[in-house]
C-alpha cells in the first residue's frame, strides 16, 4: 500500500512539472503573438489552455482522493496540500497567458502594443518567460536558489508595470482609448503572472523546508 501511495505522490510531482512546462510554452507563444500580431499563434495559446485546465482539474481530483483515502500526515500531507495549491497557481498563470493571447487576437491584424511601449512589453515578455522557465525548473529539481531568481524577475515585472502607467499618464501619450485599455490590461496580466510565479516558488520552498515565508495571495484577474 505504501509503495502505491509513494507512486501516486511521484506522479503528482511529475504532472505538476508537465503543467508548468505547458504554462511556459503558453506565455512564450502568447508574448510572441502579441508582439508580432500572429493570429494563428494566439489561437493556439487559447486552445492549449483547455488542456492546462483539464490537467489542473485532474490533479485536484487525485489530490482530494489521496486525502480522503490515505489520510496522510506530516510530510505526506504537506506534499498533497501543496500539490493542490501549486496546480491552482499554475492554472491561473495559464489563464493569464491566454488573456494576453486574446488581446493579440482581438487587435489582429494590427499589433496590440503601441510603438512607444513595444520595448517595455518585450522586456515584460522576457521576464515572464524566465519566471515560467524557472518555475518549471524549481518544480523539477527543487533547487531553492531558483526561487530567489523568480522573485527578482517578479520585481522587474512590477517595475515595468509601473513604467506602463508612467507612459500613459505622461503628457506625450496619444494612444486611443482602446490602446489605453489594452496596455492597462496587458500590464496587469504580466504583473500578476509574476506574482503567481512567486506564489509557486514560496510553496515549493515550504514543501522542501517546511518553513513558509510571507505569502502573497494572488488576486483574481478577469
Amino acid at each position: 500500500m505504501r509503495a502505491i501511495f509513494d507512486a501516486e505522490l511521484t506522479q503528482l510531482g511529475d504532472d505538476l512539472v508537465d503543467l508548468a512546462s505547458r504554462v511556459e510554452r503558453a506565455v512564450t507563444d502568447a508574448g510572441v503573438a502579441l508582439m508580432t500580431a500572429d493570429l494563428a499563434l494566439a489561437e493556439s495559446v487559447i486552445q492549449a489552455d483547455l488542456a492546462i485546465d483539464a490537467i489542473e482539474r485532474d490533479l485536484d481530483d487525485r489530490s482530494v482522493l489521496l486525502l480522503a483515502q490515505q489520510q496522510p500526515v506530516a510530510t505526506d500531507l504537506r506534499v498533497v496540500v501543496s500539490a493542490l495549491r501549486l496546480s491552482a497557481s499554475l492554472e491561473r498563470m495559464g489563464d493569464l497567458a491566454r488573456h494576453v493571447a486574446q488581446v493579440a487576437r482581438g487587435r489582429y491584424p494590427l499589433p496590440a502594443v503601441p510603438t512607444e511601449l513595444q520595448s517595455t512589453f518585450a522586456e515584460m515578455h522576457d521576464a515572464a518567460v524566465r519566471v515560467a522557465r524557472r518555475v518549471t525548473t524549481l518544480l523539477r529539481d527543487r533547487d531553492l536558489s531558483v526561487a530567489e531568481a523568480i522573485q527578482q524577475d517578479d520585481d522587474l515585472l512590477d517595475a515595468l508595470h509601473e513604467d506602463t502607467f508612467a507612459a500613459m499618464l505622461g503628457g506625450a501619450w496619444d494612444g486611443s482609448p482602446q490602446q489605453t485599455i489594452d496596455v492597462t490590461l496587458l500590464g496587469r496580466y504580466y504583473e500578476r503572472f509574476g506574482d503567481h510565479g512567486v506564489s509557486v516558488a514560496r510553496r515549493v520552498v515550504y514543501l522542501v523546508t517546511g518553513v513558509f515565508g510571507e505569502e502573497s495571495t494572488p488576486q483574481q484577474v478577469p
